[in-house]
Order: structure tokens, then C-alpha cells, then sequence
């Protein structure tokens, strides 16, 4: 499979893959409900995510053959942050214009949870999203993106770590390297969150 890192041509595709892939996420899902019950809202959510990952070069994926994204990983690296205080601020206001009062402080709480559970201790690569796009899910392709770009930072000697949203794919992490190191509850639905941590794995004859 052919991996690429992503340019700023590339964002609106990403962006469109992330929007389809999470809007059923078991976390992710109920807290970006519209009051509405509307999705447009989704596209100008991810986008910010997209762009700062693309601006770090650390946003890779392999692409589908009608131009889409079929599937992606969005790392931030160590010593960066994930948005800039603009985008959080461009966040913020949208989502507060989306959601109901009540779901809009459960949004923030959740942000401050996932915030709160990221190790701070050693430097690692962040994955803080990873997806397929509906068309090209069960073909595996996520996994090989995955492992391609966990062969760029064992070489490296970056350990990474993730949250996963969903149970389901807990176990294709643990194939992964990654292992749990904790866990926390989503705000409004009670799904669980499990962070996870992998340490660089040992490159043969060194």
C-alpha cells in the first residue's frame, strides 16, 4: 500500500474521510449531535485537526481511487500542540453555536478528560486520529497504514500513544504494540476511552 504525507491539498478529502469515519464513533458520535440533528457542522469540526497535522507534516494517508482519502492517520509530534489557541477559540465558537447549552459543556468536559489523561512524562508521537473512509473499510488498510508509519518512529526510537473510542478496535492496537495503560468514561453516553502506550520496538542488528 502507498503511503503519503499529506499537503494542504489533501485537507478537505481528510477532512471528509474524518467527518464519515467518527460520525458513528461511540464517543465521538453523541457528543458532536447537532441540536438540529444535522451533520454540517462535521467538515469545519475536523478541519482544524486536518490543518494543524498537515502544517506539522505528520498527517499520512493512502488514497482511494475516486480521489478520496481512503484512509489516514493525523499524529501531532512531541512538543507541539495539537491546535493552536485560534483554532480552540474557532472550535469553541462553533460548537457552541451547535450544540445545546447542556451538550456543549459536555463536549468541553470531555475535552478536558482526554487532555487530563495524556502522559506528559516522556516524549511520544500523539495519534490522535486514525480512520478509514466507509468506502474501503475491512480491507485492512488502516492497519497497514498504522504499521508503516509505527516503522518510521521505531526507527526513530518515539514511543506513541492514542486514545481508542472504540472497544472494538482495542485489540487491532494490541497487534499494533500499543497496550493499555488506563482508561476513562465519555461524558454523555458512558462509552469507555482507553489510552494506550507503545514503546518503540527493537530494530534488528542494532
Amino acid at each position: 500500500m502507498d503511503v503519503r504525507t499529506a499537503t494542504t491539498a489533501d485537507v478537505e478529502a481528510v477532512t471528509a474521510t474524518l467527518a464519515l469515519a467518527f460520525r458513528d464513533d461511540p464517543v465521538w458520535g453523541p457528543a458532536l449531535i447537532a441540536a438540529d440533528g444535522g451533520t454540517e457542522h462535521l467538515l469545519p469540526f475536523w478541519r482544524p485537526y486536518v490543518e494543524g497535522a498537515v502544517a506539522h507534516g505528520t498527517l499520512f494517508l493512502s488514497d482511494g481511487p475516486a480521489g478520496e482519502a481512503a484512509t489516514v492517520a493525523v499524529w501531532v509530534p512531541p512538543g507541539t500542540d495539537e491546535l493552536t489557541p485560534e483554532q480552540e477559540h474557532q472550535l469553541d465558537v462553533l460548537m457552541a453555536d451547535v450544540l445545546s447549552p447542556e451538550r456543549f459543556a459536555a463536549y468541553e468536559r470531555l475535552l478536558t478528560l482526554f487532555e487530563g489523561a495524556r502522559p506528559r512524562e516522556r516524549p511520544h508521537m500523539y495519534l490522535s486520529l486514525l480512520a478509514t473512509h466507509p468506502d474501503h473499510r475491512g480491507r485492512g488498510i488502516g492497519q497497514q497504514l498504522l504499521a508503516q508509519n509505527l516503522a518510521r518512529f521505531d526507527a526513530a526510537g518515539v514511543p506513541a500513544y492514542l486514545e481508542s473510542t472504540n472497544p472494538a478496535n482495542d485489540h487491532r492496537y494490541e497487534r499494533a504494540g500499543f497496550r493499555p495503560i488506563g482508561a476513562f468514561r465519555a461524558v454523555l453516553d458512558d462509552a469507555q476511552v482507553t489510552t494506550m502506550w507503545r514503546e518503540p520496538a527493537v530494530q534488528k542488528g542494532s
